[in-house]
């Protein structure tokens, strides 16, 4: 069993689909025993997931800044909610609670969240797994910019070996399981300078 950090849209103009994934994803991820760690919203996918996993049996916990909880609507459901003091005391609440990490389709927020944890599996910060579910490759175009950056000398391939990419919900969770946790070996010099912001 490990603690799932989702990071998911709290937007409730996206299409429904979205919103049924993440109502599956978070059935899926108590059927297999697991707890959520999730933005604490309980609206669009972040209340979709969190609602399917309590309803499924499992334990659910909201990390919410203390600056949103009139716009995304808190989840008082939780079993856990914890407000902050901001975004960035928020993203360290959920990373130091997590073992893994999966992101679902979102945007600027949850895109933000996704390149944060993943440079820090890159620069060897930490070894969680983390996950991209993309159905209907809504981040297409992050895999071919991340490419361009390989390409052009910015990035080594290597950084695509801390990320793992998934197209149904089984799939993303076959793949967290795999890789609770994933050790690597400590940043040459080189690579810590190459992958600074």
């Amino acid at each position: 069993m490990a603690v799932v950090c989702v990071f998911c849209a709290s937007s409730e103009r996206i299409p429904r689909r979205y919103i049924d994934l993440a109502a599956d994803v978070g059935t899926e991820l108590a059927r297999r025993g697991h707890t959520l760690v999730s933005g604490g919203g309980s609206v669009a996918s972040m209340g979709a997931v969190a609602n399917a996993a309590r309803a499924a049996g499992a334990r659910t916990i909201g990390v919410i800044p203390e600056g949103l909880l009139a716009y995304e609507v808190a989840d008082e459901n939780a079993d856990e909610l914890i407000v902050t003091t901001d975004m960035r005391a928020r993203k360290g609440e959920m990373d130091r609670r997590a073992d893994a990490f999966l992101t679902l389709p979102g945007g600027l927020g949850t895109l933000e969240e996704l390149l944060e944890i993943w440079v820090g599996r890159v620069l060897r910060m930490h070894d969680k797994p983390v996950v991209v579910l993309d159905p209907d490759g809504v981040f297409a175009p992050l895999r071919q910019q991340v490419d361009q950056l390989i390409d052009a000398g910015f990035a080594r391939p290597t950084v695509n070996d801390a990320l793992a990419w998934a197209t149904d919900v089984g799939e993303a969770f076959e793949l967290i399981e795999k890789h609770l946790p994933v050790p690597m070996p400590p940043p040459t010099a080189e690579e810590v300078l190459e992958s600074e912001p």
